[in-house]
């Protein structure tokens, strides 16, 4: 029984995200042998962008594509990828470092003593450090924060779901209305031939809307459960964990000049990065070498001698190669649909299919599709490469803007990981407070439409704005 209850087990476990994704890219190659190739014109707009005719579509001789050449579209795509994979390897480091020095651990605990009996000013101030965090770095990066947090929640009277909650959505709201992005709004807007950071405006009115609304239901949720903890999903489990008493709001230590200095530097080369993509035209390379100086000088704020700084950077980058090769892997998609000649076709197709959908809702049906495609590619940079190349072209031939494309991208991708058990950050940090799936689930399901709804608001006013550039 034993036995078969573990064969059982295994035959519904994930598959490996680069397994998943080259499944994707054999059905890719296998559609170029079904769907008929065709093209649009192309021409140039006012800003220099290609941007196709939508009525110019006509059907060309097929181009099946020989499965041979999958390895080649990998390599292609990895190639084709470089300035996106330094951009993460030395973003990943630079956040490394900033961890190491403890300065988020402290700027926390310093929030948790000074309104511990003021929830309604603690959790805000406290989703919004993680959200703020999480606008340039991946939720997961927060995994080794979880257990203390529910300590805290503990302690203040709240339940576990709030410690982890204030993680998950702080940083959910952060990563999902993409403002600085570099795996997936810069990604995104790479593809789609704008400006890096355009749009900020916008998304930083995402972020706010976000936010608000995720810190009432959090609130919300926090005092009840306080009042009675039986509310609480997890009443019964923290009642058992004998851990569950108290906690010391001491342990992430104190502020000092240092630490002020650390979070000050990563405040002043965000800042720079914002600024330089938009004012100064830069792109990735220059980001790039922005993150690594944040992380020379943030080390040296923190004390850290050469040595220390270059193991921090490294050891940092390394937890990004995986995140980094699924942009190569995904890019092996759009190379093999393209050399099928069927992009276009299914451009064609997609535009047609939309064009049935009220003119509202097109913004709308195009951000709940993201959330579907993200069941299947749950990296944000793998689906961005996967995707963009049919998004961008379908967007332009039902006039939609690719600013308005991006952001449904952004939510789709963003907001269902917190839902998904495929997501390495949901799993791993509910994972790390012993909180099981359904427990959180029961908590999570109404915040997720709220999600919803809300996104599909914000795009459709970005539709009717026709929100820019493009």
């Amino acid at each position: 029984m034993g036995t078969a209850a573990a064969d059982k087990k295994k035959l519904f476990k994930v598959p490996h995200s680069f397994i998943i994704i080259l499944f994707i890219i054999l059905f890719a190659v296998g559609l170029t042998w079904v769907v008929p190739a065709g093209k649009f014109a192309r021409a140039k707009n006012e800003l220099g962008i290609s941007v196709i005719n939508p009525s110019s579509f006509a059907y060309a001789e097929r181009t099946p594509v020989n499965p041979l050449r999958i390895p080649g579209f990998i390599v292609s795509g990895f190639t084709k990828s470089a300035d996106l994979f330094f951009l993460i390897l030395l973003s990943g480091g630079a956040f490394n470092i900033i961890v190491m020095s403890g300065a988020l651990h402290s700027a926390i605990g310093k929030i948790a003593r000074k309104f511990s009996n003021k929830e309604s000013i603690f959790i805000p101030i406290l989703t919004l450090a993680f959200g703020l965090v999480a606008t340039t770095q991946g939720v997961n990066m927060f995994i080794g924060f979880a257990p203390v947090m529910v300590l805290i929640a503990r302690a203040m009277g709240f339940d576990s779901i709030v410690g982890v909650a204030i993680i998950l959505l702080g940083g959910a709201v952060g990563f999902s209305t993409g403002t600085l992005n570099p795996s997936t709004t810069v990604i995104a807007q790479k593809l789609a031939d704008l400006p890096l950071y355009s749009g900020i405006e916008y998304r930083a009115i995402c972020f706010v809307v976000y936010m608000v609304i995720t810190d009432i239901f959090l609130i919300r949720y926090a005092k009840s459960v306080r009042k009675d903890p039986r509310l609480s999903p997890m009443y019964a489990m923290d009642q058992a964990d004998m851990g569950g008493e108290g906690g010391d709001l001491d342990s992430f230590g104190t502020m000092d000049a240092r630490k002020w200095l650390v979070l000050a530097s990563l405040v002043a080369v965000l800042g720079v990065i914002v600024y330089g993509g938009i004012r100064l035209g830069w792109g990735l390379p220059e980001s790039s070498a922005a993150f690594l100086w944040l992380a020379i000088i943030a080390g040296a704020c923190a004390g850290f001698g050469p040595s220390k700084i270059a193991s921090g950077l490294i050891e940092g980058a390394r937890k990004m190669v995986s995140a980094a090769m699924i942009i190569g892997l995904a890019r092996a998609v759009p190379e093999a649909l393209a050399s099928g000649n069927i992009i276009d076709t299914i451009v064609f197709g997609l535009g047609n299919a939309l064009n049935s959908v009220p003119r509202f809702a097109q913004g709308i049906a195009m951000y709940l599709a993201n959330n579907v495609i993200n069941l299947f590619i749950t990296s944000g940079s793998g689906q961005a490469a996967a995707t963009m190349p049919i998004l961008i072209p379908l967007s332009d031939m039902v006039g939609l803007s690719r600013q308005t494309t991006i952001l449904a991208f952004n939510f789709g991708d963003g907001f269902s990981n917190y839902i998904l058990p495929t997501s390495t950050a949901l799993m791993g940090i509910i994972g790390a407070a012993n909180i099981p799936y359904d427990r959180w689930m029961k908590f999570m399901w109404k915040m997720f439409l709220v999600w919803v709804a809300t996104g599909s608001v914000l795009v459709l006013i970005a539709q009717i704005i026709h929100l820019g550039p493009m």
